[in-house]
């Protein structure tokens, strides 16, 4: 009888949920049992694993590695997808394989590469994919001659922190000065220059920003799976444009994240992302991680979190291609299940959660989680 695979996923995106559906769902019918840690007791990953603890919080680094190797001792981890303190983790790939466990996930070096923005668009111009005009930022005045030459070279400006993922911290330059209109609708990612000029001037803490043109649509994200070896075992395009979503095989995205990945050595599973500068695509961002949409390739007739499952324990699935593109799509908001709460007795101090989570009912509460759809009726 084939064994089980134990797999843990660590303080990771709500939209992976999606994730652990398609490895419970393989295609080589392995059982396959999922546990989850996080710091949020209401992270729908937490109900939609077979185990799942809460994270100890203040934890450095160093410490981490340490509860993270103890996790996989305890719980008998074959494959660990870390997110939180990837760095930290990756750099102890040995501990980790002594331990039973494999990691998927890039190696140090790459890792290192990727996690400030502007050694990444130095280190992808080495090899000749194209990236957009940048200056890096710590202080007003670097800030205010990057936008005054973006300026001048016909483009707007933005900029967002040297480190980070997500689009946290993302602003886009206005010269309008700040009025009423600016409180109408939805908040807006615009920030006049001259507020964030006097910001500066009156911090008391660094910034280290990339500035840059805003780029502009469509938004291509290339979900990849390559060896060990450095080869690439999967490459499919996820194509945005507003709320349309769709699929692309083209070579114009392929190439350049294949040259990305097999050349940096991203091993396992990486998303390299693309928009429009003018007329010809450049790279936007990296990440050493599985993208929190890498589960919309269903909806192209492969399962890559399995594939890279299998990659990760030494059963290389070969070169994969999708069996067909499927059709555009959009995402919409699904209701996922919560673990249960104690309804706490009224107290005057803040309230904390002790405690683990181990294998509990999930109830009717609900959160809202990102899901893909078919096409628009």
């Amino acid at each position: 009888m084939v064994s089980r695979v134990r797999v843990w996923l660590n303080r990771t995106y709500a939209e992976n949920v999606f994730f652990m559906d398609q490895l419970r769902r393989n295609p080589s019918d392995r059982a396959v049992e999922i546990h989850a840690t996080h710091g949020d007791p209401d992270s729908p990953v937490l109900a939609a694993a077979d185990t799942a603890e809460l994270e100890p919080e203040g934890l450095s680094p160093a410490a981490y590695v340490e509860y993270a190797l103890t996790q996989c001792e305890r719980r008998g981890i074959d494959v660990f997808v870390p997110r939180l303190h990837q760095s930290a983790i990756v750099a102890h790939r040995a501990d980790f394989e002594a331990a039973g466990t494999a990691l998927l996930a890039p190696p140090p070096e790459a890792v290192a590469v990727f996690e400030d923005k502007v050694v990444a668009y130095q280190a992808v111009e080495s090899i000749g994919v194209p990236v957009p005009p940048w200056w890096r930022a710590r202080d007003a005045e670097e800030l205010l001659i990057a936008v005054e030459e973006l300026e001048r070279l016909g483009h707007r400006a933005c900029f967002k922190p040297a480190s980070g993922a997500g689009g946290v911290g993302f602003r886009m330059i206005t010269r309008e000065p700040f009025s009423l209109s600016q409180l109408k609708g939805f908040p807006s990612p615009e920030v006049p220059l001259d507020q964030v000029l006097e910001s500066l001037r009156r911090a008391e803490e660094p910034v280290d920003w990339l500035v840059m043109p805003r780029l502009e649509q469509p938004e291509v994200s290339v979900d990849c799976l390559t060896g060990s070896d450095n080869r690439i075992r999967l490459a499919i395009g996820r194509t945005k444009h507003g709320r349309r979503r769709g699929f692309t095989l083209h070579e114009r995205w392929l190439e350049p994240a294949r040259r990305i990945a097999e050349g940096f050595g991203l091993h396992h599973l990486s998303n390299i992302q693309f928009r429009m500068l003018g007329d010809r695509p450049v790279l936007m961002d990296v990440n050493t991680r599985p993208a929190g949409g890498l589960h919309q390739l269903s909806l192209c007739g492969v399962n890559v979190p399995w594939a890279a499952v299998r990659l990760a324990l030494g059963d290389d699935p070969g070169e994969i291609g999708p069996p067909f593109l499927g059709q555009d799509y959009t995402v919409v908001s699904a209701p996922r299940p919560l673990l249960p709460v104690t309804v706490p007795r009224q107290r005057t101090g803040p309230a904390t959660v002790t405690g683990t989570l181990d294998a509990l009912p999930a109830p009717a509460t609900t959160v809202e989680a990102r899901a893909a759809s078919g096409a628009l009726q």
